[in-house]
Order: structure tokens, then sequence, then C-alpha cells
């Protein structure tokens, strides 16, 4: 099935390279425009049916065990695409140290989800047994070993089809219990269900159309290797996990449940373009990686235009949806909730500097600062953190959503007139917020 239509095909055919970009990722925009679809659909329908304070819980326990997520996967997935492209011979003995080493990682991220959870709500037994169930998750995180092999092969195809297949499938099951006026309970169990099914297949398709399972290989020099290039990154995606998730902990912590509830529709319309600079940066990263090695002119041009084409999307998104917000909002969750139109108006303009920090995040890589990317993020870490203790008390979920924005603006783009290395990265970024330059994906030369 090839997703590039005729007319862009004819345009391109005399560039294998730029087909096999624009193919994958026509593979993970169809790929997320589905799950996001039925996504939004069945998460819209849960939310309804459960109400502001179970949805709440649920957001809760989800954005929680979100913080931990970057303890299971250590950082490895850019690290691992990164050497499989460069030494393809080793990639046996690269995935198969990954997977080790993501498997250690999701049991202890799991024992410190569930020792904090304690903590936090030591009465609550509902939200630790939920807590508990979610991160569960963790332990099957050394399957993505799958998806950074066929992302490193641009051929994304693979861990699409697993993803829409195993997503409908519990999409139908989710609506079985909506029917049923199950428990909440119910739902988590499904959702951890649909995490270990698309788990155990994504290792199967990679047996089938990549190394085999039994071909892989360890090695503690590997090991130490790896996680010597990825330590920054474990506390960078911590950090990063903290300013987009830390607002709904710290509601549901400092204001309560429902608030997280009201909050949570907001950044489930909000957040759900973040695809979008995945899947073109996930693309373009490896020609971009090959740009870097013939001219390093040829590369920084091609970085432009990606922050040309990631402004440029990000405001398509944002500008219509700060006027559609609170009637869309209505629409979709129901009076109980229409109060997250204004949380929704503001929180959609975090996706330009969401943007701009997802294409950015890759120069980091490429140049091999780790050590500034984990800076930045927990810059704007930091900055969430403080902005919530002062805006929340005075504003609740609206003060959370500035609070999300700025953070956002200061990780994304001011930390970068901070150091010398990165003061090129602002001006390119500011170049790209100007009206008057259109850049399209097009323009990378394959």
């Amino acid at each position: 099935m090839n997703l590039i239509p005729r007319v862009i095909q004819r345009r391109i055919a005399h560039r294998p390279n730029l087909i096999k970009i624009v193919d994958n990722i026509g593979w993970l925009f169809f790929d997320k425009i589905l799950r996001m679809g039925v996504g939004l659909f069945i998460g819209v329908w849960i939310a309804r049916y459960l109400g502001p304070e179970q949805f709440g819980l649920l957001s809760f326990a989800l954005a929680f065990t979100g913080l931990f997520g970057a303890i299971a996967t250590l950082g490895l997935q850019d690290i691992v695409v990164r050497d499989i492209v460069r030494d393809p011979e080793s990639a046996r003995l690269t995935l198969g140290t990954a997977a080790l080493l993501q498997l250690m990682g999701g049991f202890v991220s799991f024992l410190l989800i569930f020792g904090v959870i304690a903590y936090l709500r030591p009465d609550d037994s509902l939200a630790r047994s939920i807590v508990a169930i979610l991160g569960s998750m963790m332990l099957f995180k050394a399957s993505e070993i799958a998806v950074y092999w066929f992302e490193s092969q641009v051929k994304s195809k693979y861990v699409v089809w697993v993803h829409n297949c195993v997503s409908l499938t519990f999409a139908a099951i989710k609506v079985v219990l909506i029917l049923k006026q199950s428990a909440l309970v119910a739902f988590v169990w499904v959702m951890l269900a649909e995490a270990v099914v698309v788990s155990l297949v994504l290792l199967v398709v990679l047996g089938l159309r990549g190394p085999a399972l039994t071909s892989l290989r360890t090695s503690a020099v590997r090991a130490k290797s790896l996680l010597n290039d990825s330590w920054p990154l474990i506390l960078s995606a911590l950090a990063i996990m903290i300013y987009m998730k830390i607002d709904q902990i710290m509601l549901g912590q400092m204001v309560g449940d429902e608030a997280v509830g009201i909050y949570s529709a907001a950044v489930r319309l909000s957040e759900v373009w973040y695809f979008i600079p995945m899947a073109v940066v996930t693309s373009v990263f490896p020609a971009i990686l090959e740009a870097k090695k013939r001219s390093e002119a040829e590369y920084y041009a091609r970085l432009q235009k990606l922050y040309d084409l990631m402004v440029l999307v990000s405001v398509a998104v944002a500008l219509p949806m700060t006027f559609l917000a609170t009637p869309l909002v209505g629409l979709l969750f129901g009076e109980a909730y229409v109060a997250a139109g204004t949380t929704l108006a503001i929180h959609i303009w975090a996706a330009v500097f969401v943007f701009l920090g997802v294409a950015s995040g890759k120069w980091f890589l490429a140049e091999n600062r780790q050590i500034l990317s984990l800076q930045r993020t927990s810059l704007g870490a930091i900055a969430n953190v403080g902005l919530n203790f002062l805006l929340i008390p005075h504003y609740g979920v609206v003060g959370a959503a500035i609070a999300t924005v700025v953070s956002q603006a200061i990780a994304a783009w001011l930390f970068d007139p901070m150091q010398a290395v990165t003061r090129p990265m602002f001006f390119m970024k500011l170049a790209s917020m100007n009206p008057l330059r259109i850049s399209t994906l097009l323009s990378f030369r394959g």
C-alpha cells in the first residue's frame, strides 16, 4: 500500500530517498490520524460517561505513571536509532542490549510508581489501585526496540499496522464497557491489556520483518556505551514529562480530581495535534543526519526548513482552535466540561513551542549535545512547577494552561540565547516565526 498521492509521486519520482521519507510520513500520519480519530471519539465518550471527577482521576493516574516512562525507556530511542543508522552491522547487539536495559528500567519504574503514589495518596485506595495497574505497563517497554528498528529503516508501516489493529480492537471493547455501564477500574484493566498485546505483537512483527529475536545479543560494554550516551536524555525526558504532565498532578493534589477532569478535556483536544511534529521529524531525521555528513550548510538549511514547517503547521492549528474552543468542548464533552473552553484557547498555543522543541531536539542529538538538551528541559520543568505553584491557587485550570505555554516557550526557544552554541538556533526559530516564510516538506532533498 503506497500512501503517496500520484501527483506527488510524479514530482519526486527521481528522488528515491525523498519518496521513502514521504511514504514513511504518510504511514505515520495515517496511523496517528486513525488512532487520533478513534481515540478521541472513545476518549470523549468515556469522559462523558465517567463525568469530570472520575475522568479526572483516570487522567491523574495516566499523567502520574507517564512521569516515570522516561526511567523505563532510559532515553534510548534516538540513541538506538542513531547507532543503527551509523553502524548497521551492530544492530542486533544494539537492539538486544537496549531491550535488556529497558526491561530493567521498566521494573525500577514500576517500583517507584507504586511507592510514590502510596506516599501522595495514602488514604485513596482507588487511586493507588488504578496507578498500580497502569504502572504495570512499564514492565513491557522493552518491546519498543521493534519501533526503534523500523524507525531506523524508515519502515514505520509495520508499527502502524500493529498499533491500529490492536487499537481498533480495544476501542470496540471500551465501547462494550460503556454500554454495560462498567466501573472505572474495568477501563483501566483494558488499557493495560491493550499495552500488553501491542508489546507482544510488535515483538512478533520484529522477528518476522527484522532481525530474528533469537539473533539479538547483549553486552555489558555495549550497555555502558548506550547509557553513557543516553543518561542525559533520561533526565531530559523526565524533565519533559514533568512540564508536560505535572500540571495535571498538581491540579489533582491542590484543587481536586474534578479540576483535573476539566483540564484534561482541554489538554486532550490540544495535545492531539502533537503527533504531527513527531511523524515529520521521525521521518526526516535520517536524511538530516546524512546531510550533516555532506555539508554543514546543507545540514542547517534543512533544519531551517524544518523549523519553518513546524511554525507554519502549529499556527495553522492554533489559530482556528482559539476561536472554536468553547463550542467545540461543549459539543464533544457536554455541558459538564464547558469550562474547559477557555483553558483550551490558551493551552493550544503551546503547540508552536512543542513543534519547535521536537524539531530542535534532533539538533541536540546530532551534535551530541545531550547535556544542553538536559539543561533546557530542566529549565522548562522548573519553570512549569514554579508557575503552577503561583498560578493554580489564583486561576485554577486557566493558570495551569498559562504555566504550560510559558514553560514550553522557555524550554524550546528562550533557552537558546543563554548558550553561545545554541544562540544560532534562537535566530533560526525567530526567522521561522516570520509570517512571510513559507516552507513545505517537499523542500527537503533526499
